[in-house]
């Protein structure tokens, strides 16, 4: 299962965001994914808690967001959505069709939880 080198992948990643923004912790990971990115979203829910574990993000929930097929059509321009191996134009129909979105994995966002100053205000 590959998915779990994706994993390790993005604790790495988002332990290198935590550490940029001396964080102590990351609470929610928000990862968008397209169905051409050849992840499965439901086994990379399965194995971030395996990569997680003992790091600062072991109890941080991962939110993991469909991103849509989009295409750009190359005989009329019409920019419109696709189904998953039908990469056709939803306007004309024609098959010539650049792949604008929904080959994505990018991590999109997190949402860091910082330890309390230790310094007293005056």
């Amino acid at each position: 299962m590959h998915e779990l080198a994706v994993a390790q992948a993005l604790v790495e990643q988002v332990d290198s965001v935590i550490r940029q923004h001396n964080a102590s912790s990351a609470s929610l990971i928000r990862v968008r994914i397209g169905p051409l990115a050849g992840v499965v979203p439901e086994l990379l829910a399965s194995a971030f808690p395996l990569a997680a574990a003992g790091s600062r993000m072991e109890h941080a929930e991962l939110d993991l967001v469909a991103a849509p097929i989009q295409v750009r059509c190359q005989t009329c321009g019409a920019e419109t959505e696709a189904a998953l191996n039908r990469l056709i134009c939803g306007a004309c129909g024609d098959w010539h069709t650049q792949v604008l979105s929904g080959d994505e994995l990018l991590l999109e966002s997190v949402e860091l939880e910082t330890a309390p100053s230790l310094i007293p205000e005056s």
